[in-house]
């Protein structure tokens, strides 16, 4: 009967350790997206919403009404994180000209917004950099490949 509290014992360490080492301990796929970005990135809640917000912005002004909407439907607060991004400020000279051309110029265009909603949040254009892998990984966990690669194929 010595088993039992020393099985008990051992899976008490292992979850001790885990934690420690900085492993997620919660269910997969159950984390919401700002919990992730807060932890990963040490932003506030509002900076974590925001950026968020301005990518899911950036996806609703990119994509085509369809592709949005299974994106959206993968994300179960998107309302809510629409409504936290930014307000978009007129992009002037040649960058702003950027985004209504097509190709490459069209996401260097895109990008530009991107940085202009990050900074209004008091984040830096590197942040958005870290911020993408970590929103790619959430809605791919949520949406699998084929929802994650809309994305992609916008911000990379």
């Amino acid at each position: 009967m010595k088993r039992i509290p020393i099985c008990i014992s051992i899976l008490g360490l292992l979850a001790l350790m885990a934690g420690a080492a900085g492993f997620d301990t919660g269910h997969a796929g159950g984390t919401d997206l700002v919990s992730m970005l807060v932890g990963n990135l040490g932003v506030t809640e509002k900076q974590a919403k925001g950026g968020s917000g301005a990518l899911f912005q950036n996806a609703k002004d990119k994509l085509s009404p369809d592709d949005f909407q299974k994106v959206s439907a993968t994300v179960p607060e998107m309302d809510d994180y629409l409504a936290s991004a930014p307000a978009a400020k007129e992009s002037g000279g040649a960058l702003g000209k950027l985004s209504s051309l097509g190709g490459g110029a069209g996401k260097v265009g895109s990008m530009a917004g991107l940085t202009n909603s990050f900074s209004q949040l008091g984040m830096d254009s590197g942040m958005l950099s870290k911020f993408i892998p970590v929103v790619l990984q959430y809605v791919q966990s949520k949406g699998g490949d084929s929802t994650a690669g809309l994305l992609k194929g916008l911000w990379q």
